[in-house]
């Protein structure tokens, strides 16, 4: 028997209209994940407009190019510190390429980073160096960088004083140190550390020392009493080192 498609339209639409409305979003939703890959309604909506989710692969670039652009320009040094980033990255032809892409793709700004940030929270620390690296590749830190930085900080997890302290290890000098910065260079010399250096590297380096100079070994090895003295006064330097280190790049 042959349906008029106007009859076959109207039947469809009748059957659509007695759908709850929760079960009809449901079959849609299901549509949409197996037929389109999508992920609910907002990844509709940017499929739409023509957007697609930042890669996590390449949302360190993107949030570069953001920060190089934060000010209006994109300076040499900014564009230097980006290839300064793919060499500490050891990136291949492929990886540089679309390293350059995630790059332009921040400058334009119209990117949302929370997920995909709270997505890398382990890897907040590197993220966020690498931000002040950028930010400072001029000799300066506007205050649309650093608000943008900040924002960047709090959606990782990393406290605003743990920032300052990632700011001030990458900020070139002006001037005699203040105490407080003498104080921080003096504990990571102690340590063997750098301002490069990761979280483990930093505690292992404490570790390994604390190992080597604690009292309790010394004195379990027979080492005279001034060996002794000696060792517990370095070790109380390491504590107080290794705390300092903690505070101010914020890691338990």
């Amino acid at each position: 028997m042959y349906w008029p498609l106007t009859l076959v339209g109207a039947l469809a639409g009748f059957a659509l209209a007695s759908i709850p409305g929760l079960l009809l979003g449901g079959l849609l939703g299901q549509v949409l994940d197996r037929r389109l890959g999508l992920r609910g309604w907002k990844a509709l909506g940017e499929r739409l407009a023509g957007k697609s989710a930042v890669r996590d692969e390449a949302l360190l670039f993107v949030m570069l190019g953001r920060l190089a652009k934060s000010d209006g320009v994109v300076q040499q040094a900014h564009i230097r510190q980006a290839r300064a980033e793919m060499q500490r990255q050891a990136l291949g032809e492929a990886a540089r390429a679309a390293a350059i892409e995630a790059f332009s793709r921040g400058k334009t700004g119209q990117d949302n980073l929370r997920a995909p940030l709270q997505r890398r929270r382990s890897e907040a620390q590197e993220l966020l160096r690498a931000c002040w690296r950028m930010a400072w590749a001029d000799g300066k830190v506007g205050q649309a960088e650093r608000e943008q930085i900040l924002l960047w900080g709090k959606w990782l997890g990393i406290s605003a004083e743990a920032q300052e302290a990632l700011s001030a290890a990458y900020s070139p000098r002006r001037g005699p140190p203040t105490a407080a910065a003498d104080a921080y260079q003096q504990a990571m010399r102690l340590l063997g550390v750098t301002a490069d250096s990761d979280v483990q590297q930093i505690k292992k380096a404490y570790r390994r020392l604390l190992s080597r100079h604690h009292p309790d070994k010394m004195a379990g090895s027979g080492a005279a009493p001034e060996r002794v003295r000696e060792a517990t006064e370095a070790t109380r330097e390491l504590h107080n080192a290794y705390a300092l280190i903690r505070q101010r790049r914020g890691f338990r």
